[in-house]
C-alpha cells in the first residue's frame, strides 16, 4: 500500500523515489514484520491461553514433552497476520507473484487453522482428518500450478528447472510440470509441518531457507546482477525479495516467543502455510532444486518418518513384530530419546541449516 501511495509522489519530491528500490522496501518490510510480531505476540498468547487454545501432547511423543501440555498453540496466527500486514504495506500489490503468495497464505492458513481449531475447540484429538487436510493442500497446489503454467508466456520457460552447480543446465518438465509441482508444494508443506516438533526448530530453520530464497529473489530480480552471475532475469522476482524480508522478520519475531522454553507453538496454522510459501516461491523463481539444498533439514525429517513407517510395516508383515530404525520419528525425537537436550538439538539443526544455506548460495557463482 505504501508503495502505491508514496511512489507516485516522486514526481513532486525526490524523497519518495526511495520506494522504487527493492533494498529499501525490503528493510522496511523486515522491520515492520518484526515489530508487528513482537508487539502482537503477548496479546495473542494471552488470548490463546484465555480461549484454552493450548497444546495437547500426542501419546506417541517422547515422555519429556508432557511438560509442554498447556502451552498456547495456533501461534501461526501471529505469523500470518504480521506477514500479511508487512507485505500489504511494502509490496507492489499488482505483482502477480505477490498475489499468488497472498493466495497461498490465505488458503493454507485456513486449512491449518481448521486443523488446529478442531484439535482445540472441536474435541477432535487428531484434528482435521488427514485426507481432508491433504486435499486442502493438493487443491491449492493444483490451482497455483495451473495459474503459473497457463498464465506464463512461452518465453518465461516456467517448466524449466535450473540445475545448481552447472552453467546453463536445465531440466525441461513439459506437461509433467503440473503433477510434479503439485506433489512438490504438498510435500514441502507437510515436511515443514513434521519439523515443527521442538521449540524453535521449524521457525529457526525456516529463517535460513527464507533468507536463501530472498537472496535469490533479489539477484534474479535485478537485471545487472542476474546478468553478471549468469542467472535468468525474472521481472517479478524483485518483489519476492521484499516478501522474503517480511517473512524473515516475522520468523525472527516469532522466535522471541517460540525459543526454548516456548511460550507459544505455531501449530498447523503456521507450519503448513510456511512450507507452502517456500515451495511456491521456489517455483516462481524456478529454483526448486535450490530449495531442496537449503531446506534439506525438512526433507531429512520427512525421510526419517518414511523410513520408520516403511520398515515397521515391512518387519511386522514378515515377523509379526514391527521393528524401528529410529527410537522415534521424526529424527529430532530420536536424538531426544538418546539423551540430547532439546535446545542442543535445535541449535545443531540450525547450524546444519546454515551450512546448507552456504552450500546453496555457493552454487550461484558456480553457475
Amino acid at each position: 500500500m505504501l508503495y502505491h501511495l508514496l511512489y507516485p509522489l516522486a514526481k513532486y519530491s525526490i524523497v519518495f523515489n526511495v520506494m522504487r528500490y527493492i533494498s529499501f522496501r525490503s528493510i522496511g518490510a523486515f522491520l515492520t514484520a518484526l515489530l508487528i510480531t513482537l508487539l502482537l505476540g503477548p496479546a495473542f498468547i494471552r488470548m490463546l491461553r484465555k480461549k484454552a487454545a493450548v497444546e495437547t501432547i500426542d501419546a506417541d511423543a517422547p515422555k519429556m514433552h508432557q511438560s509442554k501440555a498447556g502451552t498456547p498453540t495456533m501461534g501461526g496466527l501471529i505469523i500470518l497476520v504480521a506477514l500479511l500486514a508487512a507485505t500489504f504495506l511494502w509490496n507492489d500489490l499488482s505483482n502477480r507473484s505477490i498475489q499468488l503468495m497472498f493466495l497461498t497464505i490465505v488458503w493454507l492458513g485456513v486449512v491449518g487453522f481448521l486443523d488446529d481449531y478442531l484439535k482445540n475447540f472441536g474435541k477432535s484429538v487428531k484434528g482435521l482428518l488427514p485426507r481432508y487436510k491433504l486435499w486442502g493442500q493438493i487443491s491449492v497446489g493444483l490451482l497455483l500450478t495451473l495459474v503459473i503454467y497457463f498464465g506464463s508466456s512461452p518465453s518465461d520457460n516456467i517448466t524449466a528447472l535450473q540445475i545448481p552447480f552447472f552453467k546453463d543446465t536445465y531440466i525441461h518438465l513439459g506437461w509433467l510440470f503440473i503433477p510434479l509441482i503439485v506433489l512438490y508444494i504438498t510435500g514441502t508443506s507437510n515436511a515443514v509441518n513434521l519439523t515443527d516438533g521442538l521449540d524453535g526448530l521449524a521457525a529457526g530453520t525456516l529463517v535460513f531457507s527464507a533468507l536463501g530464497l530472498g537472496v535469490m529473489s533479489y539477484i534474479k530480480g535485478n537485471f545487472v546482477s542476474a546478468g553478471y552471475l549468469n542467472l535468468e532475469y525474472i521481472f517479478s522476482a524483485g518483489e519476492l525479495a521484499v516478501f522474503s524480508a517480511a517473512l524473515v522478520g516475522t520468523l525472527i519475531g516469532f522466535l522471541w516467543f517460540n525459543a526454548y522454553p516456548a511460550q507459544v507453538f505455531m501449530g498447523d496454522t503456521g507450519s503448513l502455510t510456511l512450507g507452502g510459501i517456500l515451495a511456491v516461491m521456489s517455483v516462481l523463481l524456478k529454483e526448486q532444486i535450490f530449495l531442496v539444498i537449503i531446506g534439506f533439514v525438512f526433507i531429512a525429517e520427512t525421510i526419517s518418518v518414511m523410513i520408520q513407517t516403511t520398515w515397521f510395516k515391512h518387519t511386522k508383515r514378515k515377523t509379526g513384530t514391527g521393528k524401528r530404525v529410529y527410537l522415534c520419528a521424526p529424527v529430532h525425537h530420536h536424538y531426544e530419546l538418546k539423551g540430547w537436550h532439546e535446545a542442543k538439538i535445535v541449535i545443531r539443526f540450525w547450524i546444519i541449516a546454515i551450512l546448507l544455506l552456504a552450500v546453496g548460495l555457493s552454487t550461484i557463482k558456480l553457475r
